[in-house]
């Protein structure tokens, strides 16, 4: 750590994305401090895909292979700890850790991830990431023709059913209440030999995070090996939000096509900012935001 506590820029949250704007700003010789608490929202996941080059890896031991290649540049520190706090200061930002220990920097990058809200049902969130999935484009190959199903009601499950209908014909729409689909919408599920289950769901029954079976309610068990759904979220930190950053009407924080939020000097970048959750996609916007940071700081100083 530098003694001075001072940096070009800060990035809070050290995962895919923000390992990519680190890069990138070590490539452009900026001294740049990466703040990470070590608590991806992936960390149950047993692999990652669709991600040229590391298809099939952890997600541990990509980011883990990341954090070795932004290492060897020397003008990029890291700090393993919590960001609390964040202030405008008069030539930028000040942001303060759970140690009580402050930094300030004069450019600041969000790459902090959103907190999935699990439902009360007990086996999900064990199972969440593993067999409980949000993305076919990363999971749906290693579940491509199993008897799967999608939580979900109304719009959204009929979305989601019709999406995932492109790896498996063995579906179920679990509403988990009273379905709210249109009556063209459930005609056209029923054409497509689509089951719909309205019965409240009891549990989960599942085997190291790998799904066996659904309990509804009504005692009934249906096997099962994988589950849809969309979860809502809150964001993984409040700092953005106290230095007046914008939300968009879905919760993400709202950025430019160069990353850039609402206020001036502070990027965000990842699954904060997007419902486009893949580890290719976080490290593409992480590497944008590097390069638009740097372009900003030599456009200021030259």
């Amino acid at each position: 750590m530098k003694q001075d506590n001072q940096y070009e820029v800060i990035i809070v949250g050290g995962s895919y994305a923000g390992m990519a704007a680190g890069m990138a700003l070590g490539r452009a010789l900026r001294k740049v401090l990466i703040i990470d608490s070590g608590n991806p929202c992936n960390i149950q996941t047993p692999h990652s895909h669709n991600f040229l080059t590391n298809d099939g890896k952890t997600p541990k031991e990509i980011a883990g292979l990341a954090r070795q290649q932004v290492q060897m540049y020397k003008t990029v520190d890291f700090l393993n700890g919590l960001a609390t706090a964040g202030s405008k200061t008069e030539n930028g930002f000040e942001i303060q850790v759970k140690t009580g220990e402050t930094f300030t920097t004069g450019k600041l990058v969000f790459a902090t991830g959103i907190k999935d809200i699990m439902p009360g049902i007990p086996g999900f969130a064990e199972s969440w990431g593993i067999s409980v999935l949000h993305c076919p484009y990363c999971h749906g190959y290693e579940v491509k023709h199993q008897k799967t199903g999608i939580l979900a009601n109304g719009e959204i499950g009929f979305e989601q059913i019709s999406l995932i209908s492109n790896w498996t014909n063995d579906l179920t729409l679990y509403t988990d209440g009273k379905s709210t689909l249109t009556k063209q919408q459930t005609n056209k599920l029923i054409n497509h030999s689509i089951k719909i289950i309205e019965t409240e769901i009891e549990r989960l029954e599942h085997r190291h995070g790998y799904i066996q079976n659904i309990v509804l309610k009504d005692g009934k068990k249906v096997p099962l090996k994988a589950l849809y759904t969309r979860l809502p979220f809150m964001q993984h930190s409040t700092i953005p939000q106290s230095l007046n950053c914008e939300l968009t009407t879905e919760g993400y924080f709202k950025i430019d096509a160069a990353q850039k939020t609402t206020v001036h000097g502070v990027y965000a970048c990842g699954d904060n900012t997007t419902r486009m959750r893949t580890v290719a996609n976080a490290v593409s916007m992480g590497t944008t935001t590097g390069l638009m940071i740097n372009k900003e700081l030599i456009e200021e100083s030259f």
